[in-house]
């Protein structure tokens, strides 16, 4: 009750306008976070089918390549821009976010664990909405290279994104209900994906491509101002919370140890759940990376669909994806609950299913070649099962150590982005005239990366508090007293 005491008397009497529990406020403002973050990482890859000088489709032979699916429709015979880049040098511009992305984790997650989450995650997704909005002009007076660069700043304002969130939610969402509120929060990836391929199809078809980039920042820009008036890094310094949330979440969710020791990491580092952990990032990452990268493209250069269709048909696994998201994080939290499960093997089961089947949906995809509806069924079931993910291992940090979830966050991130900058690349290089054969070979790589590494995490992964979460720069359990 002490922690109640220091709360002002005009938080408290603002505190009854609010309906919703502000740790429910707090992973709203979450998904909106990761939802904004994807929006404006992925829009260039919708705007890049309008950038580039439409490709020569006469050269290829027809069971290389579909017909368009509806030559009467203008948009699905689009001339194509201006800006003659390679295959390989989009999938350079593709993936130069992610060399920026992977550099400020580490340190995005050492500042939200020491300073808290709130500004360590609006102020990189502020920077990455002002990079968004430079886009353009970028892309008119400078080309690939000032886009190259442009885009390494972007992924440097949004790796602060994951680290600083699983911070919050760390501090504010007790144990029990970690599944529901984490994949609520997480869930903001794929409705980010929905609405980023949707809304950029509409924009596309109906505006100059400038707008793409224009919209997205400036929702980011107002998703800003919101989070910071309405949201904080602790239970005990927001200003407003219901003392009864505050006193419910003082037992259930402690305030970390201002006091605790430096990061550990050399446990972390030598740990062999923590390898696992990373193991499981990079599989997923791998598959994930090419699907939000290259989904559009394959679309719109292998199925010809027109600009509108690529759109929409583009979201449709996401929308699949966020519902089992939401789905598998309740059924992993009364798995948990019920004790029908141990946290360590739930994890293991959400997790292996968001591999192995994603890996064999993948492949599948690519044998059936330009019958549009079933490799749209098929990526759909792909980016569907991928959700369980996010109730498996995308949890595993805030089990594993509560007080430097952060950090954890920040090293399997930070490690799983470094696909993101070679997968998209790798698929740059191996599709130089993106025909289905050549993307065949991509789906069953990702296969077998999806495959092995998942492997790894179902055998030595752990959902158990580690020893090094009470700062021992060591992987042994201290004798009982």
């Amino acid at each position: 009750m002490a922690d109640a005491k220091e709360q002002p008397e005009w938080g408290i009497k603002l505190s009854k306008f609010f309906v919703l529990p502000q740790r429910w406020i707090l992973a709203i403002m979450g998904f909106f976070a990761i939802f904004n973050a994807y929006t404006m990482r992925i829009c260039l890859s919708q705007a890049i089918t309008v950038l580039v000088v439409k490709r020569n489709y006469t050269i290829f032979h027809t069971e290389a390549i579909c017909e368009p699916d509806d030559q009467s429709d203008p948009s699905s015979t689009f001339e194509g821009g201006d800006y003659d880049w390679s295959q390989e040098k989009q999938g350079l511009i593709l993936a130069s976010f992610y060399i920026g992305y992977i550099v400020t984790h580490l340190p995005g997650g050492i500042l939200a664990d020491k300073f808290g989450g709130k500004w360590t995650l609006s102020l990189g997704i502020f920077f990455t909405a002002i990079f968004t909005l430079l886009t353009p002009v970028c892309i008119v007076y400078g080309g690939a290279d000032a886009l190259i660069v442009l885009r390494v700043l972007m992924g440097l304002g949004e790796g602060t994104t994951f680290p600083a969130l699983s911070v919050l939610l760390a501090s504010w969402v007790p144990a029990n209900e970690r599944g529901m509120l984490g994949a609520l929060v997480l869930g903001g990836g794929q409705m980010g994906s929905i609405a980023g391929n949707i809304i950029s199809g509409y924009v596309l078809s109906s505006m100059d491509w400038p707008w793409v980039f224009y919209v997205f920042a400036i929702i980011a820009l107002v998703w800003f101002v919101v989070f910071t008036l309405v949201c904080f890094s602790s239970p005990f310094t927001h200003p407003y919370i219901k003392p009864e949330e505050r006193a419910f979440l003082a037992q259930e969710v402690p305030p970390p140890d201002k006091n605790k020791p430096k990061t550990p990491f050399f446990a972390i580092l030598t740990s062999i759940p923590m390898w696992a952990l990373i193991s499981a990032q990079i599989g997923h990452d791998w598959g994930f990376y090419i699907m939000v990268s290259y989904l559009p493209k394959y679309m719109s250069d292998v199925l010809r669909f027109s600009i509108k269709s690529n759109g929409l048909y583009s979201s449709l696994p996401y929308v699949t994806m966020w519902i089992m998201s939401l789905l598998s994080g309740c059924v992993a939290d009364q798995m948990i609950k019920r004790n029908c499960m141990s946290t360590t093997n739930t994890r293991k089961i959400m997790t292996g299913v968001a591999a192995f089947g994603p890996a064999v949906f993948m492949v599948a995809a690519s044998y059936a070649g330009c019958n549009r509806g079933m490799v749209v069924a098929l990526f759909t079931i792909t980016m569907g099962l991928m959700g369980t993910y996010y109730a498996g291992m995308k949890l595993t940090p805030l089990d594993m150590s509560p007080n430097y979830a952060g950090t954890l966050m920040a090293i399997t991130n930070g490690i799983g982005a470094i696909t993101g900058v070679v997968s998209p690349y790798l698929v740059g290089v191996m599709t130089p005239n993106a025909t289905l054969l050549e993307w065949r070979l991509v789906f069953w790589v990702a296969f077998g990366v999806l495959v092995v590494t998942a492997i790894v995490y179902c055998i030595w992964a752990s959902g158990d508090v580690q020893p090094f979460n009470d700062g021992t720069n060591s992987n042994k359990k201290k004798d009982a007293a």
